[in-house]
């Protein structure tokens, strides 16, 4: 995209914790370090192959039954991913069942399905991975907060259990801390960062959040 910008990105109109379907994946996702790491293939895979498919197509789709059309082949997308993850690891498939169908939400919701005409395929599929990344990163993050001070733990994905443990502490937790796992701490951390996000916002762009 000409003039792309990841401040534009984190702090525009289309922040990803600002949809329903952005903050559901933060804070279901997040949990721990492994999922996180799944899921941000995910939106890797589906929003650049979405892209390129739409990219491909955008000439022959119908002006009515467009956003069902957009649905249909995101979900689909969206399942051969968890069908490739279910053959190689069938336990993180199934830890991470519920955010998958918010994927293809989010990505429907997101601007990589704009302006198609005017993008050629390298600026098309790089829009995708940039926005598969910011959302990436922010469930990332989120992980890397909720499953040390939470868990004591950190995780990969992988093993017979679908995730393996960098570190593990067996020890009691004080319950404050336990909290952070739980999705009542996500949703605290998501308050927080949301307060964090108007308040850049009101600094970095002050005439349009007026």
């Amino acid at each position: 995209m000409n003039g792309f910008s990841y401040r534009h990105l984190i702090l525009g109109k289309n922040f990803p914790l600002i949809s329903l379907s952005g903050a559901a994946i933060l804070i279901m996702a997040s949990d721990r370090l492994a999922h996180a790491l799944v899921v941000t293939g995910a939106l890797a895979w589906v929003f650049c192959l979405s892209s390129l498919a739409v990219f491909a197509g955008v000439k022959f789709f119908p002006r009515k039954g467009r956003f069902a059309l957009l649905a249909f082949l995101t979900s689909f997308i969206s399942g051969i991913y968890f069908l490739l993850l279910w053959i190689i690891s069938p336990f993180c498939a199934l830890q991470t069942f519920f955010v998958f169908p918010f994927i293809s939400m989010l990505c429907i919701s997101s601007e990589i399905f704009r302006h198609f005409q005017k993008h050629n395929i390298k600026d098309t599929l790089r829009d995708s991975v940039s926005q598969a990344l910011v959302h990436g990163a922010l469930v990332v993050i989120f992980s890397l907060i909720r499953e040390p001070i939470g868990f004591s733990s950190l995780s990969l994905p992988g093993g017979a259990q679908g995730i393996i443990m960098i570190f593990s502490s067996n020890g009691q937790l004080f319950l404050p801390f336990r909290l952070i796992a739980s999705s009542s701490g996500a949703l605290l951390l998501l308050g927080y960062l949301i307060g964090l996000y108007r308040h850049l916002k009101n600094i970095y762009s002050p005439e349009k959040s007026r």
